[in-house]
């Protein structure tokens, strides 16, 4: 999911989600802002209404993943979501409204699940002023839906120099989710190499279930490697020479054997939605 004045076009394009998808098979979805709902593109992760369950922009967004889930022969148990600032957001506004729907996401530069209800509170939020504390963020995961597990896996990624969304966000998330997957506020390990660090929490069976990537130096956007030639560097994608695109993919699993592909014919037909989406598939 793309962040501000951006088009899902844009976002594809720099981060070779589609590429992959051509190598190794796997349907994707871009749902897509209009400037009819936000006249900067971004999608209303800040505005309650758009990111409670069965309203507004989480209701049109789940439409299009069931859409796309019957129409591509999706197996429900490998749907996962990802996004990059208020597309990260409204990634983490997914997870928290539909655990039931989402395996795992990757959530690049982006806020916790209702941490602000109008704009000026989405501006302090972003500069890091009156985020709510631990308490308070894992209340809103609990009371976003009855669910019984289990729960979605989350991955944050966050450039350390980041003045647009600052760091303090990616912390909140982590925070936000340790509630629910009932682990401590201390990573299970730390590995750092380059400019990454990345800080993992286990659950009590063993099992990976938040990771935190932490890049350096790195401002606001996805970090890419535009080495491999899936990737290309652009307006808040970010060649550090680490692919979060990559990475995330692997970590779904969707790097092996090809996938059964899509048929094309329709695909634009999903449920009626106040955002564009677009529906792909790998070529043959």
């Amino acid at each position: 999911m793309h962040g501000c004045t951006q088009s899902s076009a844009v976002y594809d394009a720099c981060s070779g989600w589609s590429r992959l998808a051509d190598d190794y098979g796997f349907a994707l979805l871009f749902p897509e802002q209009v400037r009819s709902n936000n006249s900067n593109l971004c999608f209303n992760w800040f505005n309650p209404a758009d990111v409670r369950r069965g309203s507004g922009e989480v209701l049109s967004i789940r439409q299009m993943v069931e859409h796309m889930i019957e129409r591509c022969n999706v197996d429900r148990s490998r749907i996962f979501i990802t996004g990059l600032s208020a597309g990260g957001a409204m990634a983490n506004a997914m997870l928290a409204a539909y655990p039931d729907v989402f395996s795992a996401g990757t959530i690049l530069a982006g806020l916790p699940y209702m941490a602000a209800s109008t704009v000026p509170e989405a501006f302090d939020r972003m500069r890091g002023y009156g985020l709510p504390n631990t308490e308070a963020l894992q209340a809103k995961i609990r009371s976003a839906f009855d669910h019984k597990g289990p729960w979605p896996r989350i991955s944050v990624w966050h450039g350390t120099g980041d003045d647009t969304v600052v760091p303090a966000n990616a912390t909140a998330i982590v925070e936000q989710w340790r509630g629910v997957h009932g682990i401590g506020p201390h990573p299970s390990s730390t590995k750092r190499r380059g400019s990454r660090t990345l800080h993992i929490w286990k659950n009590a069976s063993g099992r990976g279930v938040i990771e935190l990537h932490t890049l350096s130096g790195m401002a606001h956007g996805a970090p890419l490697d535009t080495a491999a030639g899936h990737e290309k560097s652009g307006a808040f994608f970010l060649d550090v020479g680490i692919s979060s695109t990559v990475e995330t993919a692997r970590a779904w699993g969707l790097g092996g054997p090809k996938l059964p592909t899509c048929p094309t014919d329709g695909i634009r037909a999903a449920a009626a939605s106040a955002l564009r989406w677009t529906g792909l598939r790998p070529r043959s």
